[in-house]
């Protein structure tokens, strides 16, 4: 995938994140907690939840990286809302999108 095409997918993916987040009552209205930011774990779970990391992390980073037009080589963003959100009707769009996200790298690195 080309660049500029890979950075227009990442961008649109992002959009349709928070707008499904939004959508099914993900969305947190109040900031973290400043020790919030102080994780030290994967996916932040020792200080927040997925979902909380997915809006405060992971989309700002995404937006960065958007920004500077410089990707990561890999995303196991979908494979975690498989674990966090199984069984949970509403969230299957959202799964299905960070699943989606996450393999854009993956052709990428397949060329």
């Amino acid at each position: 995938m080309k660049a500029k095409r890979l950075q227009e997918s990442v961008a649109h993916y992002a959009d349709q994140i928070e707008a499904e987040m939004q959508k099914i009552g993900l969305w947190q209205t109040e900031p973290l907690r400043p020790e919030q930011l102080e994780f030290t774990q994967a996916f932040a779970m020792d200080t927040m939840t997925f979902a909380q990391w997915l809006q405060f992390i992971f989309l700002v980073r995404v937006r960065e990286a958007v920004a500077s037009n410089e990707f990561p080589s890999g995303s196991s963003v979908g494979a975690q809302a498989v674990r966090e959100f199984d069984g949970d009707p509403d969230a299957d769009r959202l799964i299905t999108l960070l699943s989606e996200f996450g393999a854009l790298f993956e052709s990428e690195n397949e060329l």
